[in-house]
């Protein structure tokens, strides 16, 4: 089978500009949420959020931001930071002449997640419509709002010409992009894709609608503590925004060109509960299942997984359905497997969230260490996982593997299996390598 390697990442997120920066703030257990500065936000139930800092127009330039709605505009901070950290030259946001980098563009791709697409457009066009009538709606507002805007600026911006693509499965988004470009490799579809997720949903309707469903965290008074993944006081989760990429390439390709190799995407596991709309199967039995399907997509043992890095989004019932998830799928393996929660830190970045894990245990991985889960003082009874509250390190010898779970509205679940070194670099135990039991 192709191996697909990992050889660029790149994020915008509440915690930093850059993924140097994210990670940092991972290591050092930073929360990001904060009160919303907008005098919108103080009718609202849930006036806090965990926003980008970053000032998005300044890095990307006044003119091509203007044709861009936020979640565009926040793609394509990641996909710019990904694509140079793979050593690749990135074009002009719109499209327009490319520098010859050496790339068959009939082989390149980019499979993009988002679990809302241009809210920001959607709702500003309606109200110049509504204040000042159809003429003065923007003819930009359909290119900006669609659901693949992000997807179609990127891929014009390093000139993709294989598929580019868009996942829409809710908070699954992202992973199910990693999901496709993985197997877009696999295919022989494609040399190298771009791929990762972002949303941008700080806005009064989505948080007043989500506060409606008693999805949000309602802690005004302590934004900063709100996110509590696994704590028996969590009471929803902090509405974030933010973008992550990850150049995704075949094995052959990266050695061709001397790349550097952070690790390798290994395997990919997809499901969806037929349960409910919002609310996931408090059996876990999907969730389950696509972490089984990504561990056998891998061929790797559950005993081989030093690291779980949970979806895990502070809702009542979501975290311990989790937890009992990972239990399932892992047996007597979840004992070694070390479980954290970047939603803790970060809010949920949505159709983002996925990507952004996947780097966090990418990185994890890498360094050997794992980011805490903060604002876990009380943990829930029985908790059948081993959270970390603190930084963890991981084993300092040896090739590592990590699984990334993202569980989206609809009952959509998808599991990815990250390593720190592609298989003929040495991944231990296989499923035929693993011992009895």
């Amino acid at each position: 089978m192709t191996e697909v390697v990992i050889t660029g990442l790149g994020a915008v997120t509440p915690l930093g500009d850059d993924v140097a920066s994210t990670w940092a703030g991972l290591l050092a257990g930073t929360s990001a949420p904060r009160p919303i500065d907008a005098p919108w936000a103080s009718e609202l139930p849930v006036r806090f959020a965990a926003q980008v800092g970053l000032d998005v127009e300044a890095a990307l330039g006044r003119v091509p931001s203007r044709r861009m709605d936020r979640v565009a505009q926040l793609a394509m901070v990641a996909a710019r930071e990904a694509w140079t950290d793979a050593g690749f030259h990135f074009g002009t946001p719109g499209g327009g002449a490319l520098p010859d980098d050496g790339l068959d563009r009939d082989r390149l791709g980019v499979a993009m997640g988002t679990g809302i697409g241009g809210l920001s457009t959607i709702t500003t066009q309606w109200d110049v419509l509504h204040d000042t009538g159809a003429r003065r709606v923007s003819p930009l507002t359909i290119p900006m709002l669609m659901a693949n805007a992000s997807a179609a600026q990127i891929g014009l911006a390093i000139g993709a010409r294989a598929r580019v693509q868009t996942a829409v499965s809710a908070c699954a988004s992202s992973n199910e992009a990693l999901a496709q470009g993985l197997d877009e490799l696999r295919l022989g579809r494609a040399d190298v894709v771009l791929a990762g997720g972002a949303d941008a949903c700080v806005h009064p309707l989505p948080l007043a609608a989500f506060a409606q469903m008693q999805a949000l965290s309602t802690r005004n008074d302590e934004p900063a503590r709100a996110s509590r993944p696994f704590d028996v006081h969590r009471d929803g989760f902090v509405l974030g925004e933010g973008a992550a990429m990850l150049v995704l390439e075949t094995l052959a390709h990266a050695r061709a060109r001397g790349a550097r190799i952070y690790g390798t995407l290994a395997g990919a596991g997809l499901s969806a509960d037929s349960h409910a709309l919002v609310q996931p199967d408090p059996s876990g039995a999907g969730q389950a299942a696509a972490m089984r399907r990504a561990l056998a997509d891998a061929d790797l043992a559950a005993c081989g997984l030093v690291h779980v890095n949970a979806h895990a989004t502070s809702t009542p019932a979501g975290d311990l359905t989790e937890a009992r998830a990972i239990r399932d799928a892992l047996g007597a393996a979840a004992d070694r497997a070390v479980v954290t929660a970047v939603k803790s830190q970060t809010g949920h970045l949505l159709g983002a969230a996925g990507a952004l894990e996947a780097i966090a245990t990418l990185l994890a991985l890498g360094e050997r260490i794992v980011p805490p889960t903060i604002n876990l003082d009380e943990p829930e009874p029985g908790l059948p996982v081993d959270v970390a509250t603190a930084p963890r390190t991981l084993p300092a010898t040896g090739q590592l593997a990590g699984l990334n779970n993202s569980f989206g509205f609809g009952g959509h679940n998808v599991a990815v299996v990250l390593t720190t070194a592609h298989r003929t670099g040495g991944l231990a135990l296989t499923r035929s390598e693993a011992p009895a039991g």
